[in-house]
Formats: C-alpha cells, sequence, structure tokens
C-alpha cells in the first residue's frame, strides 16, 4: 500500500505537499519522496524511511515550484530498494515524474514487452517504472513526430492515458508531474485504489490538490470535489485550468474492501462512504451474528486490538449489553505487523508493540475484537497474553471474513499458504490461535456495513476474501506470487543484496 498526493498551487508547495504526505504516512512507512516543478525545472528528493527522516528543512527549501507530487511507500515483495523509492522519473517526452499507488497484475509481461517493442529499459523491479514507462510511450505515440514546441492539448494526454488502461491491467492510481504540461492524476479502470481531488481558493486563483484519501485534503483545508471515476484522468494545467476525463474503458466500480477494514484512516470519505461509518456498522453486524449463534455468551467485557478495531469494537458492546474495556495498549512507534518481513521480526514485534492492562482481564471472559485476521501472528500473542494477564476465557471476534487468498493489487498481504486462514476451516483457525471461540464476520454483512446506503457502487473488490479477482488473473500467477511472497523468497532476496 501507498500514498500519493499532488497539488497546484500559487505559491511553492513543498512544504504543504510535506504535510499532506505526513497524514498520509499509515499507507506507507518505508519510503518517501517528493518531485517539484519550477519553471519547466524539476527537482526532486526521496530516500528510506519516514517523512520526517526523509525530508529534513533544507531538503524541502530546496524543492522549488507551484507545482508538485509526493508519495509513501511500504516494501512490496521484490520492490524494497533504495532506487526504487518514487517519484519515479524519465526523461522524454518532456520529462514525466510519476508516484503510483497499487500493483500491476501484468508488469513482467510489460516490462518485455516494452523492452522489445517500444525500446524502453525497465532498470528496477518496480511495477510503477513500468507503468510510468507505459505513460510515456503512450505519450510519445498520441504526439507523433512532428509535435511543434507549445502546449499540449488536454485531449491528447487523456488518450495516452486510455492507452495505458488498454496495455495495464491491476489496480493503480496515480499522479504524474509533465514538463510544460501540468499536474496529471488517474485511476485503473475498476477505481479498485483510491483517489480524490480537491480544490480551494489560493489568492491569486484556484488551487488544486489531489491524494489517496480526503484527510489529506481536510489538513490543507481543501475542499472536496469528488473521486476520481474507474479509469478517470484530470490535468491541471499550468494556468492552472482543470480538466476532466471519462473514459470509455471504465468498468463497473469495485473499489478495495480492505480499505474500509483497515488501511484508510477513520475520518476520510472513500468513493463517497464514510470509513468510520462502514467500520461503526462492521461491528453492529459482527455484535448481530453473535447475538443469532451464541445468545446465551458469558461474555464479561468487550477488548479491542487497538487501534483500527476501536471503531466496531463500541457499537459491538453496546448491542451485546457487556462493558467496552481498553485491555491493550499499544506502542504507537511499531510499524505494522503483518507487513514485516520474516516470521521472527513480526513476533518480537508484536510483544513490543502490545502490552496488557491485567486490571481489565484478571478473573474475566473476555471477547477480543480485532479489524482482521491475516497470518494469525499476532491474535496467537495477543490471546496468550491475555491469559498471562489472568482471563479465564480468551475469545476473538473479527470484524472481516477470514482472509484466505492473497491480495493482488497493492497490499503486499503474505503468500496464501502464509495466511491462517488459507485451507482452513474457522475450528482448526480457533485451535491454531488458541481462542477458546472464534467468530469472523460475513462476508455479505461486511459489504452492506461498508456500502451503507449507496446504491451507486457494483460492489466491492473482495478478492482476499473470496477469491475472486475483478480483473482476472493469467494463469500461473498465483503460484509465481507464492514464489515471491513467501518469507523463504524475501530472506533469499535479502541475502543477495
Amino acid at each position: 500500500m501507498c500514498g500519493i498526493v499532488g497539488i497546484f498551487g500559487q505559491a511553492p508547495v513543498a512544504a504543504r505537499l510535506y504535510d499532506a504526505m505526513t497524514v498520509l504516512q499509515h499507507r506507507g512507512q518505508d519510503a518517501a519522496g517528493m518531485t517539484t516543478l519550477d519553471h519547466g525545472r524539476m527537482r526532486s528528493a526521496r530516500g528510506m524511511g519516514l517523512v520526517k527522516d526523509v525530508f529534513l528543512e533544507e531538503s524541502v527549501a530546496n524543492l522549488t515550484g507551484h507545482i508538485g507530487i509526493g508519495h509513501v511507500r511500504y516494501p512490496t515483495a521484490g520492490c524494497d530498494q533504495p532506487d526504487e523509492a518514487q517519484p519515479m522519473y524519465v526523461n522524454a517526452p518532456f520529462g514525466i515524474a510519476l508516484g503510483h499507488n497499487g500493483n500491476l497484475i501484468n508488469s513482467e509481461t510489460l516490462s518485455q514487452e516494452l523492452f522489445v517493442r517500444d525500446r524502453r529499459h525497465i532498470n528496477t523491479e518496480s511495477d510503477s517504472e513500468v507503468l510510468l514507462n507505459c505513460l510515456a510511450h503512450e505519450l510519445s505515440l498520441q504526439l507523433g513526430q512532428g509535435l511543434a514546441l507549445g502546449r499540449v492539448a488536454p485531449e491528447t494526454l487523456f488518450r495516452a492515458v486510455d492507452g495505458v488502461h488498454q496495455r495495464v491491467k491491476g489496480a493503480y492510481a496515480a499522479v504524474a508531474l509533465i514538463a510544460g504540461v501540468g499536474l496529471l492524476a488517474f485511476r485503473d479502470v475498476h477505481g479498485i485504489r483510491p483517489v480524490v481531488i480537491g480544490q480551494r481558493e489560493g489568492g491569486q486563483g484556484m488551487e488544486y490538490m489531489v491524494a489517496s484519501e480526503s484527510v489529506a485534503l481536510d489538513i490543507l483545508e481543501f475542499e472536496l470535489i469528488d473521486d476520481l471515476a474507474p479509469g478517470e484522468s484530470v490535468l491541471i494545467d499550468l494556468d492552472g485550468n482543470l480538466h476532466r476525463h471519462a473514459s470509455e474503458l471504465a468498468q463497473p466500480h469495485t473499489p478495495c474492501l480492505f480499505e474500509y477494514v483497515y488501511f484508510a484512516r477513520p475520518e476520510s470519505l472513500i468513493d463517497d462512504l464514510s470509513v468510520h461509518k462502514a467500520r461503526l456498522r462492521m461491528g453492529e453486524a459482527l455484535a448481530e451474528k453473535i447475538l443469532r449463534e451464541w445468545p446465551d455468551h458469558d461474555i464479561d467485557a468487550v477488548v479491542p486490538v487497538p487501534d483500527t478495531s476501536r471503531t466496531a469494537c463500541l457499537p459491538l458492546s453496546q448491542m451485546l449489553g457487556v462493558k467496552y474495556r481498553e485491555g491493550l495498549i499499544k506502542n504507537r512507534y511499531i510499524g505494522r505487523t503483518f507487513i514485516m518481513p520474516g516470521q521472527e521480526a513480526r513476533a518480537r514485534s508484536v510483544r513490543r508493540k502490545l502490552n496488557t492492562i491485567p486490571l481489565e482481564l484478571r478473573n474475566k471472559n473476555i471477547l477480543l475484537v480485532d479489524d482482521s485476521i491475516v497470518r494469525g501472528t499476532t491474535s496467537t500473542q495477543i490471546v496468550q497474553m491475555a491469559r498471562d494477564a489472568g482471563a479465564k476465557k480468551v475469545y476473538l471476534a473479527s470484524a472481516s471474513p477470514p482472509v484466505r487468498y492473497p491480495n493482488v493489487y497493492g497490499i503486499d498481504m503474505p503468500a496464501a499458504s502464509e495466511l491462517v486462514a488459507h485451507k482452513r476451516s474457522v475450528e482448526e483457525i480457533q485451535a491454531l490461535i488458541g481462542a477458546d471461540r472464534l467468530i469472523y464476520q460475513d462476508i455479505e454483512a461486511m459489504e452492506q456495513a461498508c456500502l451503507g446506503n449507496n446504491t451507486d457502487l457494483a460492489g466491492f473488490d473482495n478478492s482476499c476474501f473470496t477469491g475472486d479477482y475483478v480483473t482476472g488473473l493469467a494463469d500461473g500467477y498465483l503460484d509465481e506470487l507464492e514464489q515471491r511472497r513467501s518469507d523463504h523468497s524475501r530472506q533469499q532476496r535479502k541475502q543477495r543484496a
């Protein structure tokens, strides 16, 4: 998962890009980068680490210009080197810098095609470089051989993006700076990964901003205009004019369900759906299932696994008529454990990440509530921690269904064989985790919780729960993904590096 932001301003934008990237830091803590455009010259800085570590005051001051893009990244399988930090850059046509959130499922085929047919060399393992070069090539084709110096018509740029849509499969929300042209943003034809656009009055004219989540607009006082539709492109040209293009290649809108479960910040609106309200309704639906299937429960207290599950846990406790208690305390300086490389590192991090308040757990039957269960590493240790703190019985409820399949659209979940729910029944998972009872949300209930009264969406990409991939997958793709994402493969890559 990554975060993207782009700003067209009436004043230098580097400091505002920095603030927006900090707000989107939850979407990636591995690397950060920023590129600005100043009178035809691109200025860039990027590196490994958090935004605050990559960008010191001097480096931000050197990123001059009223237009810019930023990117935060966490490492995906085979893409965790310093030269893969974004935005990435190609110098023709014009000069293009691009930041990308998502994952291309045909990147290897495209990489070969770009080299053999289009004479473009891909220098990293990053599919974002593939997307960048694909955009650059399609724009070159649209420009032709006889382009005179001057402004590029928005329609020319939009035809190039439609050419990208025809070649690329997967999920992508992208921002790009094009020298002499302006700020471009576009979204994949299924609308899997989120991107929003906002505006505000900048004193000398209108300012525009695109970002992965609306919370980034809020912090900089931009008014949300809209979500980009599936396949939609927007261009803010150098004169500050906003151009929008609805692609005929657009498919039924199916945003990623896991955004609402876990990744997005609760105050964000994604595709006109409140993440906060979706999580509240998930808790209500989970409570209804518990009351339906376990009416004579003996739960003494409901305890959230911090932080994401708190929102679902509150209405659940109210509907069950059971006390809500904070029995687990989180160390906020430890990253998300399911994306950490290596089982041993994840296990150590869980213990550093969470601690118990025995007073809230001792001699009680506890229902722990988590947003999801991926590898099961965290859940197993938390259950044991609750027992060590004196809980009589430890039950576990997940606000989402069993994660049985890998996510191929930009969330670097483990190989299928490392998912605790893969090819296991709920009873088998319960035994592995060590809980006295395990309750999962139903997929239909969760989708309805996210939709609320919204009737505009065709549904969701729920592939990590159901195995149904909205783009389709090439034969052998999941087997290849298994090899790349396994802990063994990660360790081998680390040794080679």
